[in-house]
């Protein structure tokens, strides 16, 4: 996917059973979309973003993360405490079959050596479950107002995610944009 196109529907519940909407009139929204629920480089993410949320949202944009996995394990996981954003659980991969998620063991292995620091503080979250998971590539999406991809970041490895800097310079950078909810 490439931006500007026009992001593909989802039909996505949080993991409390509410329906999530993927773009408020005049917001950005970072689609970010995980791999396993115990994934250590995804939980360290979902713990950024938690603590930026505030910062994030007055800014403009509203945070929806999709794990490929079941809702009892997202909840065991990333909702194991309250978050500011939805979760959604993805079993089956369909969503992110939708958006071109891809697998690879090559660069799962190649973050595990690469991102120690990153790894051992998300480990430090999931415990010794973090060393069991899957190849599926990371994936964060800005999708403007109007349902457009503004921007597409395909991980490169299992722990590679669009930079929390990129997403502000574009929260800068899109006009007329509503900061209120």
């Amino acid at each position: 996917m490439f931006a500007p196109e026009v992001a593909p529907a989802l039909d996505l519940v949080d993991i409390h059973g509410r329906p999530i909407t993927l773009h408020h009139d005049g917001r950005l929204t970072l689609l970010s979309f995980f791999r396993d629920a115990a994934c250590p480089f995804c939980n360290f993410r979902i713990y950024e973003l938690t603590g930026r949320h505030a910062e994030l949202a007055a800014r403009g944009l509203d945070i929806v993360a999709v794990f490929s996995a079941t809702q009892a394990e997202v909840l065991r996981f990333a909702g194991q405490r309250p978050r500011p954003f939805p979760l959604a659980a993805d079993p089956n991969s369909v969503a992110h079959q939708i958006y071109g998620i891809e697998r690879s063991l090559w660069r799962k292995l190649k973050a595990i050596v690469t991102r120690v620091p990153t790894l051992l503080r998300g480990m430090r979250l999931v415990g010794l479950a973090g060393l069991n998971t899957g190849n599926l590539m990371p994936a964060d999406f800005l999708i403007d107002g109007h349902g457009r991809i503004v921007e597409a970041y395909y991980g490169r490895d299992a722990g590679d995610r669009m930079p929390l800097e990129h997403v502000e310079r574009l929260l800068s950078e899109v006009p007329s944009r509503k900061t209120s909810r």
